[in-house]
């Protein structure tokens, strides 16, 4: 009887996530491709719209395309920019004012990982306009008639959080909570690769490491999908595995950029669809308390739980393998090939340097 609820309960988040309206954003990819921000505008009907990115972005100069863009098409767009790396409920407050003054019809967020949740949050209390941000920060915020629509413009090529339901905010008391955002409305994904190409090493390998975890975890879930959401998550990895190291050497490479970020859309599928799984309460965990980049707790911890998982998701290892075109034999032998693999690219990156096998 233990061992059955014990299943049940290892079941029930797969479960719940199959109730939970996923996001089918129109994608629109290739480099300088978000100066079609203002067209998608126009085709949807907006005709106000807010901006959010962070200071940083802003500074940089990276979001005037997309302004150019929108008064081309006659969209009257308003500047929100002070995200921070830590979303918390002040930067929220003031989203949500800012999106009140503008009456926008829209979000746009250009930004990275903290960009892409405040704005979940954001267009959510739109639609609650009577709650206070802190009633908001709930496990699942259900939203009747869906958020505000976003249109999202990821700056990194790692999180995948342009598509995925969850967000990250810091609470009042200084800890980090996930919320997942029932009727989430993202209306369209640019996938522009010249936002990433500027990017230091260390984040270009940070969000790459993340990205294959991303993917990685969701090829082992024990989360039923469609041949279509694993091959998502099988191509992720593949991705990764073959253009990381071709910027590490070569950052400016485009093709090799493009191709992060498909990687990094396909990881986010694979959150939505098959969840995150050990790796990432690892590295929440022990990052939050220790305040490790996400991306090097990632690093830290995907060989060795992935090692201690191996026994059970050999034959879904293999197939990864053989789908990454290194080996065409014994599941044992084609694991063996993809662990090889994974730890080149981890230590590559300048990750863990444990002496664990996959």
């Amino acid at each position: 009887m233990l061992y059955i609820l014990r299943t049940l309960i290892r079941k029930l988040p797969g479960i719940i996530i199959k109730a939970v309206p996923l996001p089918d954003p129109e994608t629109v990819t290739g480099f300088g491709s978000r100066d079609k921000t203002g067209e998608i505008c126009r085709k949807n009907g907006f005709a106000r719209v807010l901006l959010v990115t962070d200071q940083t972005i802003f500074s940089l100069g990276l979001h005037e395309k997309i302004t150019a863009s929108l008064a081309d098409a006659g969209v009257s767009c308003s500047i929100f920019s002070d995200i921070s790396s830590e979303p918390n409920l002040t930067i929220i407050d003031g989203g949500r004012k800012a999106l009140t003054d503008c009456n926008a019809d829209a979000i746009i967020a250009l930004g990275g990982g903290a960009v892409m949740d405040s704005c979940k949050m954001i267009a959510a209390g739109a639609r609650l306009r009577k709650r206070k941000s802190k009633s908001l920060l709930k496990k699942f915020l259900f939203v009747k008639k869906k958020t505000l629509p976003i249109l999202a413009v990821p700056t990194t090529a790692g999180t995948g959080a342009e598509i995925t339901v969850g967000a990250v905010v810091t609470n009042d008391k200084g800890s980090k909570g996930s919320t997942v955002v029932v009727g989430l409305d993202v209306r369209a994904v640019i996938l522009d690769s010249e936002l990433t190409v500027k990017a230091p090493k260390s984040i270009t390998c940070a969000c790459g490491i993340d990205a294959l975890s991303h993917g990685l975890e969701g090829v082992v879930a024990p989360v039923r999908v469609s041949d279509g959401d694993m091959q998502k998550s099988m191509e992720c990895v593949k991705l990764v595995l073959e253009n990381l190291p071709v910027l590490i050497r070569a950052p400016e490479n485009i093709e090799a950029r493009q191709n992060m970020c498909l990687a990094a859309h396909y990881g986010g599928n694979a959150i939505n669809k098959q969840l995150a799984g050990y790796v990432h309460a690892f590295a929440h965990s022990v990052g939050a308390k220790y305040h490790i980049p996400h991306g090097n707790a990632i690093a830290l911890f995907i060989l060795p739980v992935m090692s201690f998982q191996k026994g059970k998701c050999l034959g879904r290892l293999a197939d990864l393998s053989r789908y990454c075109g290194f080996a065409e034999c014994s599941d044992g032998d084609a694991a063996a090939c993809l662990d090889g693999s994974v730890q080149a690219e981890n230590r590559a990156a300048g990750g863990s340097r444990l002496p664990v096998e996959i």
